[in-house]
């Protein structure tokens, strides 16, 4: 698929310079998101998103955001084009680099964007990237997607969809958004917790035997029992419950398909 968007490139200091409509284009989604956000996003995320500071006023540079995961988790952010390779991604996330595509969408694509833009990595993602449990998982399924068979990525993805996409947690306070495809996201963030969706126990051999489409709102959603759990997850033989997934099949699909294609 080719992308729609061309990112923006950093000058020889670093840094990447934003036109006035992107910066305001930033502002408007920043600030209804953070609106629509209150009492439905983890604690984890929202000290996250404090360390962060992000600015209401302007895209930040990405050397901001270093400043601050670098020293927390050890993570940082990297420029990428608006598209990269699967090999690109795990090998970015197995050394620990988040990549960020620097575009942001056009004010007709505020809602809905298949593409992953500035906003929805930087305001969906980084803040969890300062929790250690989130860092670490994120870095051992780059490491075990960087080894991958195309079969068994096919199948990772699935992990990766329903954990740092489009994951919640259960709390003492009722449920809670921590993927970032939620996140950053006004339609999915009122409908994620709006008792539509089916909601499953998390359980990874479930996760990666389900299917789902990245241009609807999810059917199905995976919940946490509490942040850690991620952290043990990575410390667990993932790879082994790819095999016995792909050894019992996919889950029909809870949605039409798309364009009369194969569930993902």
């Amino acid at each position: 698929m080719a992308s729609l968007y061309t990112a923006h490139q950093p000058d020889e200091a670093g840094t990447i310079h934003y036109s006035d409509e992107e910066h305001g284009t930033w502002q408007i989604l920043i600030a209804r998101q953070l609106a629509a956000l209150e009492g439905k996003a983890c604690d984890e995320y929202q000290a996250g998103l404090a360390r962060l500071d992000l600015p209401r006023d302007r895209i930040p540079q990405l050397a901001q955001i270093n400043a601050v995961l670098q020293p927390a988790t050890g993570w940082s952010v990297a420029a990428v084009p608006a598209l990269i390779s699967f090999d690109r991604f795990f090998a970015l996330l197995a050394n620990r680099q988040f990549p960020v595509a620097t575009f942001i969408r056009r004010r007709d694509e505020l809602d809905y964007l298949q593409e992953p833009d500035i906003f929805h990595e930087i305001f969906g993602h980084c803040a969890m990237l300062t929790n250690p449990a989130f860092a670490h998982f994120t870095h051992v399924y780059g490491q075990l997607g960087l080894r991958a068979g195309k079969e068994e990525r096919v199948f990772l993805a699935r992990l990766y969809w329903f954990t740092v996409e489009f994951g919640l947690l259960a709390t003492a306070d009722g449920l809670r958004i921590y993927g970032g495809g939620i996140l950053s996201s006004i339609g999915e963030t009122a409908y994620a917790l709006g008792g539509q969706p089916v909601l499953q126990p998390f359980d990874p051999i479930e996760v990666l035997r389900t299917p789902y489409r990245i241009d609807i709102m999810q059917p199905t959603y995976f919940v946490l029992p509490e942040l850690g759990e991620l952290y043990r997850l990575a410390e667990q033989d993932i790879m082994a419950m790819v095999a016995e997934a792909r050894r019992l099949g996919l889950r029909p699909p809870r949605f039409a398909p798309a364009g009369g294609k194969q569930a993902s």
